[in-house]
């Protein structure tokens, strides 16, 4: 059985601190002090690192990295609250950093400060945002960032096969970096078809869903094909929402050759049994089982 791999933000911004600080920050000589692990309420969560630096001109100062799998709407004011909450409990200025991984579609508008008025009175909260499919690829190699190597696939020209080649190799001539091999399959599915990551990268599933990203996307996927069918409002809408849901889950925990499910799943008309597939999916092991459920 293979043990579950640590890659959560912290454990990648701790392989080279500095340099990622560095690299967030556009500040060459900065260092860090620390990387702290906060015990307030929302500076405590997978996605969100605090790390205390320093530079001869600023002092000691705080920066709060924020990885979102998937921009939402409501990170503005998440950044706001997340830097008056750092600021406060250990009183140094801050610097945020919101890093998007997954590019939104081409509607979304990505801002760059939180601003908010009331009755005469303005808040604002700048911070710096890195959308990661807006960076070359190579910088991950140049640079020697080992945090950025398993995000090479959604990286500006990562997303060839040769790049996830490349980066596969870095991480298993450091045995530091071994255990990142899954996160760099994960998101190497996105813009290969997952038997050839599979052949590349000889990933195993179990070890996979450890990540929290993977816990995370797929539960994104699960509340997009509820709230698809709740905003129809009928049985028939809540059935494709259920069933967007499902094909989603599917796939991402068991690869693409579980929709071979899909067709006698969508002869269910039961809404009940549809949620109960669809819960099914982050229980289920293996695709017998699901095959048993079904």
């Amino acid at each position: 059985m293979p043990k579950p791999a640590d890659i959560g933000s912290k454990r990648l911004i701790s392989l080279a601190p500095d340099r990622w600080v560095q690299w967030v920050t556009q500040i060459p000589d900065v260092q860090v002090r620390d990387i702290i692990t906060s015990e307030f309420q929302w500076v405590s969560r997978e996605s969100d690192v605090l790390v205390t630096a320093y530079t001869p001109q600023d002092g000691e100062f705080l920066v709060l990295n924020e990885l979102q799998l998937r921009y939402k709407s409501q990170m503005p004011q998440r950044m706001r609250a997340y830097a008056a909450l750092a600021e406060e409990r250990y009183n140094k200025p801050t610097y945020p950093v919101l890093i998007n991984i997954l590019a939104p579609s081409p509607s979304v508008v990505i801002p760059t400060r939180y601003e908010s008025q009331f009755r005469g009175l303005t808040a604002r909260q700048d911070y710096h945002v890195i959308n990661l499919w807006e960076v070359d690829a190579e910088i991950a190699f140049q640079q020697s960032l080992p945090s950025l190597i398993p995000f090479v696939p959604v990286l500006k020209g990562g997303g060839q096969e040769s790049a996830v080649r490349q980066a596969l190799e870095v991480l298993r001539t450091d045995r530091e970096l071994s255990d990142l091999e899954p996160l760099l399959a994960f998101f190497a599915s996105f813009v290969l078809e997952i038997p050839l990551v599979q052949q590349i990268m000889r990933w195993d599933m179990a070890v996979l869903r450890e990540s929290p990203w993977y816990q995370e996307i797929l539960q994104q996927g699960m509340q997009q094909g509820m709230q698809q069918g709740m905003q129809q409002g009928m049985q028939q809408g809540m059935q494709q929402g259920l069933l967007s849901g499902i094909a989603l889950g599917l796939e991402l925990k068991f690869g693409i050759q579980s929709l071979e499910l899909m067709p006698e799943i969508r002869q269910i008309e039961d809404v009940a049994k549809l949620e109960a597939i669809q819960s099914a999916i982050r229980t289920a092991n293996s695709l017998d089982e699901m095959r048993q459920i079904l």
